[in-house]
């Protein structure tokens, strides 16, 4: 049996909503003083802090499943996303190069990593469809949509999505997605 969605239309789902967005600011809370540790020599800590951050980042996904986030039917929502970790490679390296040329080489260089992380991702996730989606497209004749922030792409008519609906890798509401042409 699922979990996915089993606090759904309950007295519980905005309870789980709250844990799941609680937990994911503290994946970026635990991650950001590992970095601060790490700056001031605090290794010990720092790792201390990105081993509650990981457990935090399973908090959270536990919590997005209860509350049915994500649909049980995930590999259309992994297309978008590969797409768009695709894409963020560019973007990133371009917005490195911006900090670069503003005088902040070592945040720069840091940020190179992440670009080619992100186009990592998208390799990884492009090998997952390949081994597990090898003749799943997006379905034909349906709306597509693209968030403009980070270019997922969402299949089907994003009006059908309820207004608190947002972009899963970036958060932009539904009305900033575009229809893609």
């Amino acid at each position: 049996m699922s979990l996915n969605g089993i606090m759904k239309g309950t007295e519980l789902e905005d309870v789980m909503k709250s844990l799941m967005q609680g937990e994911a600011n503290g994946v970026m809370m635990y991650y950001a003083l590992a970095q601060l540790a790490r700056e001031q020599g605090f290794e010990d800590a720092a790792e201390s802090f990105i081993e509650a951050a990981n457990e935090e980042a399973v908090h959270a996904g536990f919590y997005a499943v209860l509350s049915g986030k994500y649909p049980s039917d995930f590999w259309g929502l992994v297309r978008g996303i590969q797409k768009a970790e695709t894409n963020g490679e560019a973007q990133i390296k371009a917005l490195a190069d911006q900090v670069r040329a503003a005088g902040h080489a070592e945040a720069a260089d840091q940020m190179d990593v992440f670009a080619r992380q992100e186009g990592g991702h998208g390799v990884r996730l492009q090998k997952l469809l390949d081994k597990y989606q090898k003749h799943a497209e997006a379905p034909v004749g349906q709306k597509v949509y693209v968030c403009p922030v980070c270019g997922y792409e969402h299949v089907g008519d994003i009006n059908d999505e309820d207004d608190s609906y947002v972009c899963p890798i970036c958060g932009q509401s539904k009305s900033a997605f575009i229809l893609k042409k």
